[in-house]
């Protein structure tokens, strides 16, 4: 059985930093692309970076290039996601996302496996 476990979130003040964890089990990460997305409060969720199956492919939303890095370590079976210069629009839930499709011109399609989400508040 697939399950996907994130860790990281937090109250952070505007300008800090949080590294989001997501802890595959049940299936090998290398296989696979990844991604990360949001959901903000009474808003849908959205794409917000996604990594190739290999991890040599990255790929961002606008608004959080320059702030934010995905990677993933093979050996842990984890992906990550650095976010630095945090800001309050970036409080949201973050959730993992494994077996969608990875494009290098447009943002990732989701596949069927989720994680529970990790909350992050951004305070002004």
């Amino acid at each position: 059985q697939v399950q996907l476990l994130e860790s990281g979130g937090g109250l952070v003040q505007a300008g800090g930093s949080l590294r989001l964890s997501c802890v595959l089990s049940g299936r090998t990460i290398s296989g696979s692309p990844m991604g990360w997305f949001r959901q903000p409060p009474g808003k849908e969720r959205t794409f917000v970076a996604a990594i190739s199956w290999g991890g040599g492919l990255t790929y961002y939303v606008d608004s959080v290039k320059g702030r934010f890095t995905i990677s993933k370590e093979h050996d842990k079976n984890s992906l990550y996601l650095q976010m630095n210069n945090l800001e309050p629009n970036d409080t949201a839930v973050y959730s993992c996302n494994l077996g969608g499709v990875y494009f290098a011109d447009r943002p990732y399609n989701a596949g069927p496996y989720w994680g529970q989400g990790t909350q992050v508040t951004v305070s002004s």
